[in-house]
């Protein structure tokens, strides 16, 4: 399937980053899903069976990459699993990192989840969730650390970066492998840097994955949900993604306003204050001013601003999918 013309060509539904609130209905926990393939395929089929969403995501956990290479990470049952600690301190740790194989960990969950999730839902693409190099070399190093790393010792950042590229390229072949139809990248860590920055840190590494696994039938759809994304959008644009995602903390209609109109941008309903903490009425009023001001643009596409989180109200999930219909 091509991906992108796939999604040209179905600009008008929406492709929300939904997967954890089938946790609710399917009676499991968030600590069993991300443990279980089965409960995965099982919740993509759900999704997409009882809503219309323009493709099937798999969960959004961005400590699973970071787990294979050695973080701890902590697990609860209804919270999407956290890494904890700092794994690589200095430049020493840097090069002694080493680069996983796709046995470590729970990657080989991952994987057989979207393989089992591709097999019943033949009716929509299938796009696996991963993370973006700088958001991994910055779970490895901490979070904070590493914006202090950058200025003192790049080299080690840029030797963790490297190695997280590396993996994250297999990884994502693999899930090629697995049938899916397409990646989400989620590089929100990129979203706190300067666009200098970004240029530096993130950018070339980020399209040096796309370039690398990005084909006619296989396609990067990449997500920043950082506040300083409206002053990086010629970075971002310049990576090659299939399509571009983001946040709740940017303005969509000035992105749209700067995005070429060949490059397609999807967002960015809040998650929490709509999908979680709204009502049916907020959620359709959002979803409206929204495509007021958005829907002119051809290359839009309606989406949460992120991952839903487990306890969003199904109501509201109906609600968002409503709107959009009438």
């Amino acid at each position: 399937m091509n991906i992108k013309h796939y999604l040209q060509q179905n600009h008008t539904r929406a492709l929300p980053i939904l997967s954890f609130p089938a946790v609710q209905k399917l009676g499991t926990t968030v600590d069993a899903l991300v443990h279980s393939a089965d409960l995965q395929a099982d919740a993509m089929a759900l999704i997409a069976r009882e809503t219309d969403t323009l493709a099937a995501v798999s969960p959004m956990d961005l400590s699973l990459e970071a787990e294979a290479f050695g973080a701890e990470v902590r697990f609860s049952a209804n919270e999407v699993p956290t890494v904890t600690g700092q794994l690589v301190c200095d430049a020493k740790d840097a090069d002694a990192l080493c680069v996983p194989a796709l046995s470590a960990g729970r990657i080989p969950t991952a994987l057989e989840g979207v393989r089992k999730a591709k097999k019943c839902i033949t009716d929509k693409p299938v796009l696996a969730g991963m993370i973006g190099p700088f958001s991994l070399a910055g779970r490895l190093m901490d979070v904070t650390e590493i914006m202090y790393t950058c200025f003192d010792e790049p080299e080690a950042v840029h030797t963790v970066l490297q190695k997280a590229s590396d993996f994250l390229t297999a990884y994502a072949k693999a899930f090629c492998d697995a049938g899916a139809d397409g990646i989400v990248m989620a590089e929100p860590l990129a979203g706190v840097l300067s666009p200098d920055m970004a240029e530096e840190f993130s950018v070339p590494y980020v399209t040096q994955i796309i370039d690398a696994v990005q084909t006619d039938d296989f396609g990067v759809i990449y997500h920043n949900c950082g506040n300083t994304v409206p002053r990086m959008l010629p970075q971002i644009f310049s990576q090659h993604a299939c399509a571009y995602h983001f946040g709740n903390a940017s303005d969509m209609k000035e992105i749209l306003e700067q995005a070429p109109a060949d490059i397609l941008c999807m967002g960015n309903i809040d998650p929490v204050a709509q999908f979680c903490a709204g009502t049916p009425e907020t959620m359709k009023a959002s979803v409206g001013a929204l495509t007021d001001a958005c829907g002119a643009y051809p290359n839009f596409v309606l989406s949460s601003g992120c991952d839903i989180p487990a306890h969003a109200k199904w109501e509201n999930i109906g609600a968002f999918f409503d709107a959009l219909a009438r």
